[in-house]
């Protein structure tokens, strides 16, 4: 069984190292041996992301052709790669793109602090601001008085309160996608909601295609339930979704499942428009794909004049591609530890019968709560001012980056919490390290993709602003200087703000 789960065309992989030219680079150096700089162009586009792990590459003739150059010169390049792990072969199954072994995935800078654990340390890891008071208060207390005649029950509804149900259903309604309650279930975040449909749909073993890079929590969640995630890379910018890619993977890997954040993809910030929603959708139903579209973020448009597109559901009219997910975790509150599922009714009583062998449902005092806001106007308000926070906090260290770091790159995008950025060419996880070391955690690039892409990034949330965006990017840019001249491998480094 041959070992990649999608393949590269001559085309595609000629027309990305051909982008690669426009990149700025050094001057004053001998120019490498053709052979080698074809294996260093390939080798930064793995490690990108723009060419996903296991990634069957053309045959030597194919891109010797799409290149132009000797087919002397590919196989040289090729035999270079696998010598330096980022390129594996079999006789009849091809080449595939790999990570060198011994690389394994950052396990740190993402998971946040416990509030006592901070003292000065600045916590970029989490991408989640505070609760939105007096919000919160109100809806918890909402929650408390009508309480009463649910505590004269069970207390379990492994589908979700029905009155919660309902006005989930409405808002879906209101967008533009007619939804019954019998379409909706409530559950326990957006990971619970992730989790019942991982182990319904995908096996272990199963392929699931997921965005390159993704979500780095869902990932993991993916992999500990044992599927085979297939990566497809995302377009360069925030256009976000390659079309023919996603087309590619489907057809080609048939996966089980496929999972997207079109809404301000987290971590680029990328919105996808109504036209590749919808592409997305004909190519999922086309490959018999169940696709799992994640809108925790959908909300959190920050420029003004941004009109939201069209849900992804509202393409799947007939409910028999689209699952959609939300939450109210990054739109109102981390702590608020509800999401909820739409779907087909078939899929829904599936995912409530698995339940009884999971967790049974989701607490009814936070169901309340959520209730509470969405009938009082209460949830709008609140969104409101977590929109003003993130505008802000967004603004304050796009400027802190660009003032403390000019060589780091990235596009600003016009919603969601999250900056990807690329580090000028330094070790993201080794930003990571001392950065935590200099008063700074930041998530490094590798945490958001399948096989140790990413190394060249990292992702900065929109949770701090004003004195503490300027004083984390003072702290990143100290990182950065260490990390460029290696003074900060091995020795204990402090900074002066770091008690």
């Amino acid at each position: 069984m041959a070992q990649w789960t999608s393949a590269m065309g001559s085309t595609q992989l000629a027309r990305l190292l051909a982008s690669q030219q426009s990149r700025p680079s050094g001057t004053g150096t001998r120019r490498p041996p053709a052979y080698r700089a074809l294996a260093d162009g390939i080798r930064l586009l793995v490690l990108e992301g723009r060419v996903p792990v296991a990634a069957r590459l053309p045959a030597e003739r194919e891109l010797a052709v799409a290149l132009a150059v000797s087919r002397t010169t590919v196989a040289a390049a090729y035999e270079a790669l696998r010598t330096e792990g980022f390129l594996e072969s079999r006789r009849g199954a091809g080449s595939w793109t790999a990570v060198p072994a011994g690389n394994p995935l950052p396990a740190r800078g993402l998971e946040p602090l416990p509030p006592e654990a901070l003292g000065s340390m600045i916590d970029l890891g989490c991408a989640a601001l505070p609760a939105p008071e007096p919000w919160l208060t109100r809806s918890v207390q909402g929650a408390l008085e009508a309480l009463p005649p649910y505590a004269h029950t069970h207390g379990d509804y492994p589908a979700g309160l029905p009155a919660l149900r309902e006005m989930l259903a409405e808002r879906y309604t209101a967008r533009g996608i007619p939804t019954m309650p019998e379409q909706i279930m409530v559950t326990t975040g957006a990971m619970g909601a992730i989790d019942a449909i991982c182990h319904l749909f995908a096996g272990r073993g199963e392929r699931i295609a997921v965005e390159s890079p993704s979500y780095a929590n869902i990932l993991q969640l993916m992999r500990e339930a044992g599927a085979r995630l297939v990566p497809v890379a995302m377009a360069e910018g925030l256009t976000g979704w390659d079309m023919d890619r996603w087309r590619q993977v489907l057809r080609d890997a048939a996966p089980r499942l496929a999972y997207v954040v079109a809404d301000f993809h987290n971590p680029t910030g990328a919105l996808a428009d109504e036209d590749k929603r919808r592409q997305l959708v004909d190519a999922a139903r086309s490959a018999g794909t169940v696709l799992v579209v994640d809108e925790t973020m959908s909300e959190l448009g920050l420029d003004t004049d941004l009109e939201p597109p069209r849900p992804v559901c509202g393409f799947d009219p007939a409910g028999s591609t689209v699952i959609t997910v939300g939450s109210a975790s990054k739109a109102f509150w981390a702590g608020m530890r509800i999401g909820w599922v739409r779907a087909a009714p078939d899929v829904i009583r599936s995912l409530v019968a698995a339940r009884a062998y999971a967790d049974l449902g989701t607490p009814v005092l936070e169901q309340l709560a959520v209730n509470w806001l969405l009938n009082t106007g209460g949830w709008q308000a609140a969104v409101d001012l977590r929109r003003d926070q993130a505008r802000e906090n967004r603004d304050a260290l796009v400027a802190a980056v660009r003032r403390e770091l000019p060589d780091w790159e990235f596009e600003v995008p016009r919603g969601g919490l999250t900056l990807w950025v690329r580090t000028g060419g330094l070790s993201g996880s080794r930003l990571a390290e001392v950065g935590e070391r200099v008063g700074v955690r930041v998530p490094s690039g590798p945490r958001f993709g399948v096989d140790g892409a990413f190394e060249g990034y990292v992702r900065l949330p929109f949770t701090v602003g004003g004195a503490v965006a300027d004083e984390a990017a003072v702290r990143l840019a100290a990182a950065a200087r260490l990390v460029e001249t290696g003074a900060g491998a091995g020795a204990e480094v402090t900074h002066p703000f770091v008690a």
